[in-house]
């Protein structure tokens, strides 16, 4: 069974590491006649297993490195190429906005208004969603909401933390009335853990949200939101909703001044000894029933242990949950 390829090994690169562990030192010359592969085949597979410090090669003769630095490095590297996907894939911005002017090139009926009107709560929050798909820098949010609903959190979640992971600033207006609801406080408690910055207004009834100073969505009608809202990248729009912003958050309480941050500031809780233990067998170990053994825990303790760490991390896989674990130094 090929249990390396999750590692990036070929199969005949599996077949020759594992044969050199059984046989540590083995003329090379022989390998290929004793695996039955051809010998450009295990040329390729020598040359590679060399280059990734799998094995070590002396007088013609290989050995093998031992497999727990082999899988370690092999796993950094998976990690570091599937990091460098994620952000890659994270920043289409260049590419739309490439394929936006080619469509608005196409003529006058093409143009795009500068003011959209979007009607219906699906409507506004695809545009919602796309927009922090694509904010880079900063969004400004002034939310004159009483309480959330969990509705509203399960939602909102996904894409307040996915902004904050990739270092976007979150500036958010609450209104006082907000933080007396232990859901909604509990929520901003956990943004505010995540990097976001919350302040607290006692009487707020602007409803505006601003990415990166070049995109805003308001009310088409404050006192009625139910009439939708208004999308603009009209740059004396945008600075007149930014400017007000910036005028009702100077004057602003902190959010934490008022219901302090936990016991830990830094929002990264301490793991005890098994946590850790469990997160790197997550990391390096395939199965869960393999991985149980190794920390010496029952199956269903393991992965509710996984379980836990995951909701920690705020990931949405596993995958994501050793990305995260690592960008923190918890492995």
């Amino acid at each position: 069974m090929h249990h390396m390829a999750v590692l990036g090994l070929t199969a005949a690169e599996e077949e020759l590491y594992r044969h050199l562990l059984r046989n540590p030192g083995v003329e090379l010359e022989e390998v290929h006649v004793l695996l039955r592969q051809e010998p450009f085949v295990l040329n390729a597979a020598v040359r590679r297993l060399r280059e990734l410090h799998v094995i070590r090669e002396d007088d013609g003769k290989a050995w093998p490195h031992k497999p727990d630095l082999v899988v370690n490095r092999l796993a950094q590297q998976r990690l570091e190429e599937f990091y460098s996907t994620i952000r890659t894939l994270s920043d289409l911005k260049p590419i739309v906005d490439s394929l936006t002017r080619d469509a608005r090139d196409q003529g006058p009926n093409s143009e795009h208004a500068p003011v959209e009107r979007l009607m219906g709560l699906s409507a506004i929050r695809e545009r919602l969603d796309e927009l922090a798909f694509f904010a880079r820098t900063e969004v400004l949010a002034s939310e004159p909401y009483d309480a959330l609903t969990p509705e509203n959190i399960t939602h909102s979640r996904p894409l307040d933390l996915r902004c904050l992971r990739r270092g976007v600033v979150l500036r958010n207006l609450v209104r006082a009335s907000a933080v007396a609801d232990d859901i909604t406080r509990a929520y901003l408690q956990e943004l505010t853990a995540a990097g976001a910055r919350i302040r607290v207004v006692d009487d707020l009834s602007e409803l505006m949200i601003v990415y990166d100073h070049h995109t805003t969505l308001v009310p088409v009608d404050p006192k009625n939101t139910s009439k939708g809202a208004l999308c603009s990248s009209e740059e004396g729009i945008v600075t007149t909703v930014v400017n007000n912003f910036e005028r009702l958050w100077a004057g602003a309480e902190d959010f934490t001044d008022l219901v302090g941050q936990g016991d830990d500031s830094s929002g990264d809780p301490e793991l005890t000894p098994l946590q850790v233990q469990v997160l790197r067998a997550m990391c390096t170990v395939g199965k869960d029933e393999t991985g149980a053994r190794q920390v010496g825990t029952a199956l269903r303790t393991y992965r509710r242990h996984i379980s836990e760490l995951m909701r920690l991390l705020g990931a949405e896989n596993r995958a994501h949950a050793a990305l995260l674990a690592r960008e923190r130094g918890w492995v």
